[in-house]
């Protein structure tokens, strides 16, 4: 019937054709169309015929199949045709046979499987939309679905060696299309086998398509057996797994399954191709859950390497890749691609851990857990930097992993310089959270992270683009202009950084960095004279038009500074100026990064040069700070070697002009002026018979300066005389003296005549005693020694590497001549309090440290009286410890030099005040590092020569004792200074430059420099410390101790152990220096252990470095038995930990170290190393806690202290000490105390809590030490009741309740599981705590009564701890089934010595205030007879606990 009328259809369309050219316009194309391509299709199997009754037209040629209807449409229809035929099922035979006879053709094939078009009426609608494919179509038929697929697959291998040109279709992938995305599939497991199948047999292009068509074909139902099938196949076929991988990632697959394969990944990470990591890293990220995410991110850190991916010209920075830039080649195309890769590799990372929180956490967790910092790589830094970038919500935690590998040494430059280079295409996408991050480890206290930061801002400022290096530079001037003492220097420093990595980006950028010029005022010198000199290199540089408007600014300000009349403006005035000259006529033969590329030193570039002096030196005449500043400044451009030659012959010709007019005088010159002193040329070295020598003409100028301050300047003017200051002279001369030596090689034979020149002083040695003269004598007096003093500093600094003998003789003369001025002035200031000395350091932005030190005498006065009072309210206490000096009470710091102490005894004899020069360190001129050279000196022979120059006489001179402290002592001021690392948090009302004063010029050279210096001079230092061990061990007989002997009597001694405790702190200072942790310093480092090594064992080499640092170990441990005070004795045994800490194990010798601590502890330590010494008070709990950290049993160390060491103690006179332990006496027995129950409550903190895995003699194990612990505890606890002290009750309340607490946490867990088995054990531990916590109740009623706040605070807090004890109790007897034998009784109140303790209201309310206790005992027989005996000791132990912690509460 249907056929019938398609049939009329037919013959009436054909009419309709025949007569087109008269009805065209009726006629709608669709009906033209279809009539022409039944004319064209003379077939008529079944094939063909239902198709076109369904409504498709097959179309021959390279003409699409046409669709009549719609694609649901012509389904419904072909499925209707099929089931409603006669023949059916056979008719699907048919219609599939007639498929296959069809597409035989390959064109008829291809059309079948391209979409087909969709015929539509004009009318219903004007656009044109997809078909689908014929075959798709066909697919979507249930019963035709098996037979099309498996026509599908057997006309597949026709087509798989195909060769495929330019934009033709693949074949393979047309047929591959048909099986997407099907509405149904009939037969999954058929249609899988088929495809696995294919995928075996198939080339590896179709291969690759087949796989990564599996998500699109596959039904979920299939996706399990798939990915194993797949797992099979990528063991087998390893050129497979990155379609495979990522198959699996979009099937939904068994967590077993997944693990499986990425554990087969993983295992093959290190040898895949790098365009194979994006697809292998997604995989393994997407498997990862929360529950082994960081096992997972842990092991793919430790085998995913990018740098050996990666090709070693992707390692040049950018800047060098884009000038060796050439033609295109096959490695550029390599290196492109590679880029591409790592671009593509982290994005995947990136995608990962931005939606993904447990991924992110797991990497952060993974980086952390890192602990060796040769373990972490370029990448570790890289992914921190990304998951900052990516996840805000990460940020803390990656600043605060950060900080802390920061301060454990892990991230270095190094490290971080190698992840830029390798990364900075990745990082650049991150650089605002770079710079943020920069700018957030910039605002730290900790000078290494600061370094970190500004390490960040320089490789982003070489690496990046001019955007960001406009960022960084921006963000540095505001670090700068914070007002951040710490920030500031760490900001200037990298902006002279970052122009020598590129300086013409730098001048691109200068007009932020002169903005700073508007700050100048908070800035110290030092800050002042690197922002200038970064000012000047961009300005006085070629192509001057670029810097001209920076040179006009910088001149500006420095015009209007020195134009100022405060000194703090003069002073930018001078250092900015100074600065300029340096670069405006710097040397440029060097090879130095700076000096390249300045401009050529013209005569205008001369003649700038020369006026900006003059203009300094006309500005700064009328000041002598300002002079004598400006001379300083000077000095420091000469040695820093920066100076022309040129511009150092006409400076040095000046200054020598200058220096010879204003302060050298003939010898033969009487000097004019009515001086209050006698006048004499003193402290000259050699003998000037016929008058034609020179002197220094000091204490004329000086008296001259004295009467200018009176009012008679003009006078002075009046008669012609030009005013020179006396301060200006040191200055002065080590500017001449650095022009001379830059002139000449360092050879200062042209000046050596003013080494041995004497100078004017007045004449203190005519017998006159201090006290005799006036007022303003003494102050005159003082202030000629102080410049005395200086000028002879200088002199020293001078002429210290003169190698000619007689040079080094009379260095050493001065050396003398200096020591023995510092004792005269002691004197005279002991007798003048409110003298304020002349400066001798003017880089000082502030004059505030002469008004701070003119109160030192006030002080003392008033600590005299205070400390009389203190005496006497000491000696009425009976068994006290009150008078036990304070940590802060030393004036003087905690090492006080040796000259100090007979004026401490002078004083107490005679009244007098002593006077410390350690106070008066800024009034001194400092000491250059070179000056120690002359440690190398042991004799010297001067010859002394008569008026022929023939030898006369020999005189032997040698570094005697004073002048060895002299030199120690400064030596380690400066290390401490320099190598010693700053504290972590700085006050915020710390005074600025208050570390530098004083060494200003030491701090113009590197860390490194001074530990090189230092290194040099082992040798000699090593010779005196050897010397000064067998003097001592000269001093005892029996070479073993040194306290009795009249030797031990004398100055000579105090010098010695001087310079034996100065030795060995320099020693320890140098080797606990920081930096020989750092890889550029291990050479220095092994060094100076070689020196070391070889002053035990000569002539052993090529050692190892653990052997070395043993060897160096074993050569100070021989030194303990000559150890003359209690300083050096703890300055040892710091320096042996220090070497231990160095060792690969470094608790080797931790027994060695414990038992020389406790030789020092049981030592009786001679003259002043008492018990009342404040400096001994404030070491001896450092010994004490090394002592009782290293022994081996710090519990049995405790045990014996306490409980031998102490009733010696009590049994002893009032002013004596135990027998066993010399340093524990009454005085000191609060530091005993406080260290002992630190180190108790530190020990037990350690002791792992019980579990019920835990074996029986582990349990054993730790009760037996629990049980010591709590002896321990009882011991000390009583002693309060003989030594009640309030710095003794303090320390029990206190860390009575950190050990309660720890006995909670820690004991508690291990009874509850040893209680049936180790009952008795058990037992008596609770009975001896539970006296114990009463003792703790006795001290808190003590407390109250007494109503001492400061002890009463602790009391909630003890009281609250043993409320958890007796719950705890409590409830570890109702675990082991006790709980009726727990019950209460009643405590009073009592005090120490247990009497009881009345309230306000005792008569009417003695029964309210009473306290719940368990000290009712219950006996252990009758818990036995009741057949309980194990709930009868529970009870008695857990009743006395809340017997303490009731009366408790009834106390407050």
């Amino acid at each position: 019937m249907v056929s019938k009328r398609k049939l009329a259809k037919s013959e009436g369309r054909e009419n309709l054709t025949e007569d087109a050219s008269k009805a065209r316009e009726q006629l709608s194309k669709k009906t033209k169309k279809f009539l022409a391509a039944e004319k064209a299709d003379d077939s008529d199997s079944v094939f063909v015929r239902l198709l076109k009754t369904a409504g498709v037209l097959l179309k021959p040629g390279q003409h699409q199949h046409q669709l009549a209807v719609d694609q649901i449409v012509f389904q419904k229809k072909l499925f209707e045709a099929l089931r409603k035929h006669p023949s059916y099922p056979k008719v699907v035979e048919e219609f599939v046979t007639g498929l296959e006879s069809y597409i035989e053709d390959k064109d008829h094939f291809r059309n079948c499987l391209l979409s087909c078009e969709r015929l539509q009426d004009e009318e219903s609608s004007t656009s044109t939309c997809y078909s689908k494919s014929l075959i798709k179509l066909l697919l979507g038929i249930d019963i035709l679905q098996p037979a099309v697929i498996k026509t599908l697959f057997e006309k597949l291998p026709e087509f798989f060696f195909e060769n495929v040109k330019g934009d033709a279709l693949s074949m393979p992938r047309l047929i591959l299309s048909q099986l997407k995305w099907l509405d149904r599939i009939v037969d999954s497991k058929e249609l899988t086998t088929r495809l696995m199948q294919l995928i075996s047999v198939a080339p590896a292009g179709l291969q690759h398509d087949v796989i990564t068509s599996l998500p699109e074909i596959l039904g979920d139902s299939q996706h399990a057996p798939v990915g194993k099938e797949l797992s099979d196949l990528l063991v087998e076929n390893t050129r497979l797994t990155v379609p495979i991988l990522d198959v699996l990632s979009s099937l939904r697959l068994d967590a077993d399954l997944l693990c499986k394969v990425r554990q087969l990944v993983m295992n093959k990470l290190l040898s895949v191709t790098f365009e194979d990591l994006p697809v292998i890293i997604k995989f393994i990220l997407h498997s990862v859950t929360s529950n082994n995410a960081l096992e997972v991110i842990s092991e793919l850190r430790d085998k995913l390497d990018v740098q050996h991916c990666i090709l070693p010209s992707f390692f040049q920075p950018p800047q060098v890749r884009l000038k060796t830039k050439g033609p295109a080649s096959f490695s550029q195309s390599q290196e492109s691609g590679c880029q591409n890769y790592v671009v593509l590799l982290f994005d995947v990372i990136k995608s990962s851990v931005r939606y993904e929180k447990v991924v992110s956490d797991a990497w952060i967790k993974a980086i952390e857990n890192v602990s060796s910092e040769s373990e972490h790589k370029t990448f570790d830094l890289a992914m921190l930097i990304i998951i900052y970038s990516s996840n805000t919500q990460a940020k803390k935690s990656i600043e605060r992993v950060l900080r802390s590998k920061i301060r454990l040494g892990c991230f270095q430059e190094d490290l971080l310089q190698s992840t830029f280079y390798i990364h900075h295409l990745v990082l650049m996408d991150a650089g605002s959270s770079i710079l943020s991050l920069a700018q957030s480890l910039f605002h730290s206290q900790e000078q290494s992270i600061i370094s970190f930061g500004s390490l960040l801002y320089k490789y982003i400022f070489k690496f990046f683009d001019t955007y960001y290096q406009q960022e960084v530079v921006g963000a540095l001037v505001t670090h700068i202009c914070s007002g951040n003492e710490a920030e500031v220097d760490a900001a200037l420093d990298a902006l002279l950084d970052l122009i020598a990595v590129n300086l013409s980006a730098m001048r691109l950028n200068a007009i932020f960095i002169k903005g700073i010029l508007d700050y100048l005022d908070n800035m110290s010198p030092e800050q002042i004279r690197k922002l200038f000199y970064i000012l000047s290199t961009l300005a006085f540089r070629k192509q001057q038009n670029l810097g001209s408007h920076i040179q006009d600014d910088l001149h500006l300000v420095v015009r209007k500074q020195l134009s100022s009349t405060l000194f703090k403006y003069k002073l930018i005035g001078i250092i900015g100026a100074v600065t300029m000259v340096g670069i405006m006529a710097a040397d440029r033969s060097g090879p130095s990064q700076f000096t390249q590329g300045l401009a050529d030193t013209s005569s205008e570039c001369c003649s700038q040069v020369t006026s900006l002096l003059q203009l300094v030196h006309s500005c700064s005449e009328k000041s002598p700070q300002a002079s004598a500043l400006y001379y300083d400044e000077f000095a420091n451009l000469i040695q820093r070697g920066r100076l022309a030659p040129k511009a150092l012959e006409w400076v040095g010709q000046t200054i020598f002009d200058d220096f010879q007019d204003a302060f050298v005088v003939d010898f033969c010159a009487v000097p004019e002026g009515d001086f209050p002193f006698p006048v004499k040329a003193l402290y000259g070295l050699e003998e000037y018979s016929d008058g034609d020598g020179i002197v220094i003409n000091l204490l004329p100028l000086l008296f001259s300066q004295e009467l200018a301050e009176d009012g008679a300047q003009s006078a002075l003017q009046e008669s012609g005389q030009k005013l020179v200051s006396p301060m200006c002279l040191a200055p002065y001369f080590r500017l001449l003296r650095l022009c001379v030596q830059k002139q000449h090689n360092g050879n200062l034979e042209e000046i050596d005549g003013l080494l041995d020149c004497p100078l004017f002083l007045p004449d203190l040695a005519s017998g006159v005693s201090p006290e005799a003269l006036s007022a303003k004598e003494r102050s005159l007096a003082c202030s000629a020694l102080f410049l005395t003093i200086n000028w002879f500093r200088e002199v020293v600094s001078a002429f210290c590497q003169q190698t000619s003998p007689e040079m080094k003789g009379k260095v050493l003369t001065r050396l003398k001549h200096i020591v023995e001025l510092q004792d005269v002035l002691e004197k005279h200031l002991a007798v003048t309090p409110d003298y304020i000395p002349p400066p001798a350091n003017f880089d000082l932005e502030t004059l505030d440290v002469p008004r701070s030190t003119t109160t030192v005498s006030a002080k003392l006065r008033k600590k005299e009286k205070k400390g009389e009072k203190k005496q006497q309210k000491a000696d009425d206490s009976k068994l006290s410890c009150d008078s036990v000096p304070k940590e802060d009470s030393s004036e003087y710091g905690p090492a006080p030099s040796s000259k100090s102490q007979p004026d401490k005894e002078s004083m107490g004899k005679e009244g007098k005040l002593a006077v410390s020069l350690h106070n008066y360190r800024t009034f001194f001129r400092e000491l250059d590092i070179e000056v120690f050279s002359v440690l190398h000196c042991g004799l010297v022979t001067k010859s002394i020569l008569d008026t022929e120059l023939h030898t006369e006489a020999t005189e032997v001179l040698q570094l005697g004792p004073p002048e060895l402290l002299f030199l120690l002592e400064d030596l380690s001021q400066k290390l401490e200074n320099v190598l010693t690392p700053v504290a972590k948090r700085v006050p915020f009302f710390k005074s600025k430059g208050s570390r530098k004063v004083g060494f200003s010029h030491l701090h113009q050279r590197s860390a490194q420099e001074i530990a090189h210096s230092v290194v040099r001079l082992m040798t000699p230092m090593c010779n005196h410390l050897e010397n000064i061990h067998n003097y001592f061990q000269c001093l005892a007989p029996d070479n073993c101790d040194v306290v009795d002997g009249s030797a031990t009597k004398g100055q000579e001694y105090h010098l010695m152990s001087s310079c034996y405790h100065r030795l060995l702190q320099i020693f320890h200072g140098l080797f606990a220096w920081s930096g020989f942790s750092e890889l550029e310093h291990h050479s220095l480092f092994y060094v100076a252990l070689e020196i070391l090594a070889n002053r035990l064992k000569p002539g052993e080499r090529d050692l190892d470095v653990d052997e070395l640092i043993s060897q160096s170990f074993s050569y100070f441990q021989n030194f303990h038995q000559s150890i003359p005070s209690f300083q050096c004795a703890l300055y040892l045994i710091r320096l042996l930990i220090v070497f231990m800490e160095r060792s690969r194990t470094p608790s080797r010798n931790n027994e060695k170290i414990a038992s020389l601590a406790k030789q020092f502890l049981c030592r009786a330590w001679p003259l002043g190393e008492n018990e009342k010494s404040s400096v001994f008070n404030e070491q001896l709990p450092s010994l004490l806690r090394i002592y009782l950290e290293r022994v081996v049993c710090s519990l049995k160390a405790i045990e014996e202290i306490a409980g031998v060491g102490v009733p010696e103690l009590i049994s002893s006179p009032k002013d004596g000490s135990s027998a066993t332990f010399p340093t524990l006496s009454r005085h000191t027995f609060v530091i005993f105390f406080r260290v002992m129950m630190a180190e108790l409550e530190r020990t037990v903190k350690g002791i792992q809590a019980g579990t019920a895995s835990d074996s029986d003699h582990i349990h054993e194990e730790k009760l037996v030490y629990w049980n010591m612990a709590v002896r321990d505890f009882s011991i000390l606890i009583n002693l309060v009741k003989v030594f009640d002290s309030h710095p003794v009750l303090h320390a029990c309340l206190k860390y009575g309740r950190l050990f309660v607490e720890a006995f909670l946490k820690q004991c508690m867990p291990l009874l509850d599981f040893s209680f049936k088995k180790h009952r008795e054990d058990v037992l008596s531990l609770l009975e001896a705590f539970q006296l114990d916590t009463r003792m703790l109740h006795h001290v808190c009623g003590h407390s109250k009564i007494h109503q001492d706040t400061r002890l009463t605070k602790h009391v909630p807090l003890l009281k609250k701890s043993l409320e958890l004890l007796v719950c705890r109790v409590k409830a570890m007897l109702v675990l082991n089934n006790c709980r009726e034998a727990f019950w209460l009784g009643n405590l009073k109140n009592r005090d120490l010595q247990g009497e009881e303790i009345l309230s306000q209201n005792s008569q009417e309310s003695t029964g309210e205030e009473s306290e719940a206790d368990e000290s009712s005992q219950v006996s252990r027989s009758k818990a036995a007879e009741d057949g309980n005996e194990d709930e009868g000791d529970a009870a008695s132990a857990g009743e006395k606990e809340q017997e303490s912690n009731e009366s408790d509460d009834n106390s407050d």
